[in-house]
């Protein structure tokens, strides 16, 4: 990408389009065109398309979607489902109408089956059932892989993709109902010091493993792939290594520094009980993630625990 290039960052305002824009600032990139959801409703063609016939943008990261964890993901199906296949619908249409020259969709490592071998090959992609508790969001993530896979093959539509792991970082989401297990746990345990409590509960069994990256990490994977990679396939993107949920609870306790007890509530749910990605394409392409998992927690909690946390 030329550093002068019209860059549109969708989703900005999120945890992934956040770190792409700061990636994007850093490496010299600054006519980067950015909408919030208030100004431009993704889910609405209409407004999709005049937004794209007013910005001619060059390159487009399609890091726009609804998340959560596996209670909202559970709870809002129909939303989760609708909403992501409008978003990356109409946004990978209008690319292809007003001539892009290159779009990256992020997906999620949820794509890939439950029971699949791991560690996750990306060949992996719809040999068997998907988890239940998720499967409304990864089929609409996996949509959004093959609109970019056929808008190549019929158009040749520069479109590439990359399913990430499960992320962590600035403006992550903090809300204990809808959020992901490595800031519920964060703002647990920091909660749980802050008021002496002498336990903190964990969902589920603890038993689960996962494979956490800083978000950090994906923004310079997404600006490389951009930058050096036009082929068919796509990429997973992660650390290669994974932590059991107990393990990865008392990393944070001890990174907190909360004295208490660990309770594990089993009758909340596990989820998939393994999802480590195969992380050997993307570091062959010259790619590797560089923040471990204890430093990038304890930078992040850091900044939170004087922002998001203060009223705690």
């Amino acid at each position: 990408m030329n550093k002068t290039a019209r860059i549109y960052v969708a989703g900005h305002r999120g945890m992934v389009g956040s770190a792409i824009v700061r990636k994007l600032n850093e490496e010299g990139y600054h006519n980067i065109i950015t909408r919030t959801s208030a100004e431009v409703d993704l889910r609405n063609q209409q407004a999709v398309a005049d937004f794209f016939a007013e910005e001619k943008p060059e390159y487009v990261f399609l890091a726009a979607a609804k998340v959560g964890g596996i209670n909202a993901n559970n709870i809002y199906r129909a939303e989760f489902l609708y909403d992501n296949l409008m978003i990356e619908a109409n946004i990978i249409h209008q690319s292809h109408l007003s001539g892009v020259k290159k779009l990256l969709f992020l997906g999620s490592s949820c794509i890939y089956p439950k029971l699949a071998p791991q560690p996750l090959k990306e060949e992996y992609l719809l040999t068997d059932s998907l988890e239940y508790t998720n499967e409304p969001y990864a089929i609409a993530k996996i949509a959004g892989i093959k609109l970019c896979e056929n808008y190549r093959k019929q158009y040749g539509s520069n479109f590439i993709s990359a399913m990430p792991t499960n992320l962590y970082g600035p403006n992550d989401n903090y809300d204990l109902q809808n959020s992901h297990v490595l800031p519920a746990l964060l703002r647990k345990f920091h909660e749980a010091k802050v008021e002496g409590k002498g336990e903190v509960e964990i969902w589920g069994s603890g038993t689960p493993k996962r494979e956490f990256m800083h978000v950090d990490d994906l923004a310079e994977a997404c600006l490389h792939l951009m930058n050096d990679y036009d082929g068919e396939e796509w990429f997973n993107i992660g650390t290669g290594e994974d932590i059991s949920i107990k393990d990865l609870a008392l990393m944070i306790k001890d990174v907190v520094g909360f004295e208490g007890e660990l309770k594990f509530d089993s009758s909340k749910p596990d989820g998939t009980p393994r999802k480590l990605m195969d992380v050997s394409k993307i570091n062959a392409t010259g790619w590797k993630h560089s923040i471990g998992l204890r430093e990038g927690i304890e930078a992040v909690y850091s900044e939170v625990k004087e922002l998001e946390f203060a009223k705690a």
